[in-house]
C-alpha cells in the first residue's frame, strides 16, 4: 500500500489541533462528565460484576437444589414423620 503524501499527513494533524481548541472538545468534556454524574446516581454495576454475581447465583441455586433434594430424602426416611 502507498504512503500518503506528507502534506496529508500534515494536514491532518493540523485539523485535529484545530479541532482539539474548538468549543465542540468542551462541549464533549462536559456532557461525557454530565453522563457519568447521572450513571452513578443511577446506581449501576459493570457487567464484570453482575456476571460475578451472577456465577454466585447459580451456584447457590444448585445446592440448594441439593439441599432440598437431601431433606426430601431423609423426610422421607424419617420415622418421626
Amino acid at each position: 500500500m502507498l504512503k500518503p503524501p506528507p502534506f496529508l499527513d500534515e494536514l491532518s494533524v493540523r485539523l485535529s489541533e484545530l479541532l482539539a481548541h474548538t468549543p465542540a472538545a468542551d462541549i464533549e468534556k462536559n456532557v461525557r462528565a454530565l453522563l457519568t454524574a447521572s450513571f452513578e446516581r443511577l446506581d449501576l454495576v459493570t457487567r464484570e460484576d453482575f456476571e460475578v454475581q451472577r456465577k454466585v447465583l447459580e451456584r447457590t441455586q444448585a445446592q440448594l437444589a441439593l439441599l432440598e433434594a437431601r431433606l426430601n430424602q431423609l423426610e422421607g426416611r424419617s420415622p418421626t414423620k
